[in-house]
């Protein structure tokens, strides 16, 4: 698929990494820009370079961050370890003391949207620290979430053997599904998505990862009353055709917040980011520049 702005090939984008330690793991980060801190938060089962259209655009406005969290691409992939969504975000947190950074926005996506709900919920429970909060396609309400075949079989009995057998053509198969018909990724996108699961064995880890689904279950009351009462300006951008958190998880979001600011993409899955950039960047600069609603 080609688009008018222009991404970062694999390689140079991994030169680029830099480590902090995390818990006794290394984690890759990325920054550029200056200005207000932007924390971009990736989704399962890629990693940061999910971000390499917008990286560029927003970083000729803001000082852009990413890691790639624990358990996805070219951080690391720890064997027996219990992932979650709690250490996920205390990880963000842990990457913005680092650079010493005390307040941001953040840009989220997919499982990135869940530890954006948890960072959330920690700004309203102590010293305020998000700015703004922009979330794309993800499982913002376990009830309207609709995973793939292949995300039910991770969690099952049987998922370590799922997770064994992943390959790119299975990979070439679920992400065929979940993005819109017209915007399917190209194959060189397709390497990309597939050597950051590939890196450090990650098969190994995905049913590990995949837990998150019935994490999200035990919090939802906690994030979803997080997201009511917060005055952290919100927005959803949202690919309309994506079957597992498309047009159904905004209905849903506009029941349930009020105010809801709210961009459906026609015709886009549930990579925006990929599938239209450029639809991405103008929604969300187009959020950046509104005027702050009266609270």
């Amino acid at each position: 698929m080609s688009h008018s702005v222009e991404g970062i090939d694999l390689d140079s984008w991994v030169e680029q990494a830099q480590i902090f330690d995390f818990d006794g793991h290394q984690i890759r980060y990325w920054a550029a820009g200056e200005g207000e801190p932007l924390l971009l938060i990736h989704g399962f089962p890629s990693g940061s370079w999910d971000w390499q259209y917008l990286w560029r655009p927003l970083a000729q406005r803001y000082r852009v961050i990413a890691c790639d969290m624990l358990g996805f691409g070219f951080s690391a992939k720890p064997r027996g370890h219990r992932y979650s969504l709690i250490q996920q975000a205390e990880l963000q947190q842990a990457l913005m003391a680092h650079l010493g950074i005390e307040r941001y926005h953040v840009l989220a996506h997919d499982y990135g949207d869940s530890v954006a709900q948890e960072l959330l919920s920690r700004d309203g429970a102590g010293p305020p620290f998000l700015a703004s909060l922009c979330f794309l396609n993800g499982g913002l309400f376990p009830e309207t979430h609709r995973p793939v075949l292949l995300q039910t079989l991770l969690m099952s009995p049987l998922g370590f053997l799922i997770s064994k057998g992943f390959s790119r053509n299975k990979l070439k198969q679920n992400f065929g599904r979940v993005f819109g018909p017209d915007t399917q990724p190209s194959e060189q996108e397709l390497d990309g998505f597939w050597e950051m699961i590939v890196h450090n064995d990650g098969p190994a880890v995905m049913h590990r990862l995949i837990r998150y689904m019935s994490e999200r279950k035990v919090h939802r009351e906690r994030w979803v009353a997080a997201m009511q009462q917060t005055q952290v300006p919100m927005r959803v951008i949202d690919g309309a055709v994506d079957p597992v958190s498309g047009a159904h998880m905004v209905a849903r979001y506009r029941e349930v917040i009020a105010r809801a600011d709210t961009v459906l993409l026609d015709g886009i899955g549930h990579y925006p980011q990929v599938e239209a950039p450029e639809q991405v960047l103008a929604a969300y600069l187009a959020f950046r520049s509104a005027p702050a609603e009266a609270a």
